[in-house]
């Protein structure tokens, strides 16, 4: 029987995706769980696994379309078995209906018949590949000179404009205004805008702020790394955080909801999102899932496994969604204290600061210590003030109190 393969939601706010590459041709066996296409979500590319067997017959929706989710893109049938006749009169219609820059004209043209000057019909000729970092980059790739052939721009070409941008060496389209720049949002940061937007106009925000002591945490992390060297592990702080937060929400597990009408959803597992930040490229919350069930040494290796594939474009469709809970950790960039936004459908969000060597007061007598401020972000129509504060509180009990995350 003939199966659809449609444009899948890769996240909670998944409107749309873009065929970035086809892993499969036409008439190539197919297995359940195989990957047969890379897809561009708002957030990362990842690629999309074939959910039934059998022969790739037909491609609907060619590399470069943006495609709405749940829309057919290909077809998965028996080597003979005759084919829906409905989806046969849309072939193409996805790549047809994209036109303009990252749309339709993503897809690769071939090299010998484009000319010297790098444009086609009036377009750039470039890369799928050079469209998309010179989006994340707000480059305008008319401003990009080719040296791919026939004048195509590929990959160095965008990024050598980046670098010469930077150091100041790369024109810039000034508007008439008074010699404005218009860059234009990455895709990125456009759902970036929408879902933080959205978030705070739906969720009642209030915020809790807490100092930590966090000198016995440190002191038990330099010895848990020292007896982990041999094994390659290395646990950060922020994965005591997590751990911490993981057994603070068994305790109260209203933090770990979603709010849905006039009801609320309580989590059983601890799907915690992770705040990443890909330096220039925007920010992505992929979720490490059962943290309750996870040793602090496996939320080490996982968060670690987790940063590593989020940067190089390496995230599972499902990592990109199903976060209960998130953290967003600025401390490596030395930010004191700040507030987040909830990242629905999440109810709450803790942020944290840099550790701090301040004073504090100890028995009657003033001490050096090292403190770190973290501030809880709360959707009011899941819990109230005194909730989130004993939250707050279990976590940083765990925190001033590390050696009970190891048991």
């Amino acid at each position: 029987m003939a199966s659809i393969i449609v444009m899948p939601q890769m996240g909670y706010d998944m409107r749309e995706g873009r065929i970035v590459k086809w892993l499969k041709s036409e008439g190539d066996a197919v297995e359940r769980g195989d990957e047969v296409a890379e897809i561009e979500t708002d957030k990362a590319v990842v690629p999309m696994r074939a959910t039934a067997s059998g022969v790739l017959r037909r491609i609907l929706a060619q590399e470069g379309a943006m495609v709405p989710v749940g829309e057919a893109i290909g077809i998965v049938a028996g080597a003979g078995e005759a084919l829906p006749e409905e989806l046969l009169q849309a072939d193409g219609a996805a790549s047809a209906e994209t036109t303009g820059p990252g749309g339709a004209d993503e897809t690769p043209s071939d090299p010998a018949r484009e000319p010297d000057s790098g444009a086609v019909g009036g377009r750039v000729a470039a890369s799928p590949l050079a469209r998309r970092i010179a989006r994340e980059r707000g480059i305008d790739v008319a401003q990009v000179a080719g040296t791919g052939p026939g004048g195509r721009i590929i990959e160095r070409d965008v990024l050598g404009y980046a670098a010469a941008r930077e150091a100041g060496a790369a024109p810039t389209a000034a508007e008439a205004s008074g010699g404005v720049e218009r860059v234009e949002l990455s895709r990125m940061r456009q759902a970036i805008a929408r879902v933080t937007s959205r978030s705070m106009q739906e969720a009642p925000h209030f915020y809790v702020t807490s100092e930590v002591n966090m000198g016995e945490t440190e002191h038990l992390r330099r010895e848990l790394n020292a007896a982990l060297e041999q094994r390659k592990t290395r646990v950060s702080v922020n994965d005591f955080i997590i751990k911490a937060c993981a057994m603070a929400l068994a305790v109260h597990p209203t933090v770990n909801a979603t709010f849905q009408g006039d009801g609320l959803a309580l989590h059983t597992s601890v799907n915690m999102g992770i705040a990443i930040d890909l330096e220039g490229r925007g920010l992505i919350i992929p979720t490490l899932f059962g943290c309750e069930r996870r040793s602090l040494e496996e939320v080490a290796e996982g968060s670690r496994d987790l940063v590593e594939r989020a940067k190089s474009d390496g995230l599972r469709p499902e990592e990109l969604s199903g976060s209960t809970f998130t953290i967003s950790n600025l401390g490596s960039l030395d930010v004191e204290s700040f507030s987040a936004i909830i990242y629905q459908p999440n109810s709450a969000v803790l942020a944290v600061g840099a550790i701090k060597e301040r004073p504090v007061v100890e028995q009657g007598r003033i001490v050096a210590a090292r403190m770190m401020k973290m501030t809880l972000s709360v959707d009011h129509r899941v819990t109230d003030g005194a909730g989130a504060a004993r939250f707050l509180r279990e976590v940083k009990r765990r925190l001033e109190h590390p050696v009970g995350m190891l048991v």
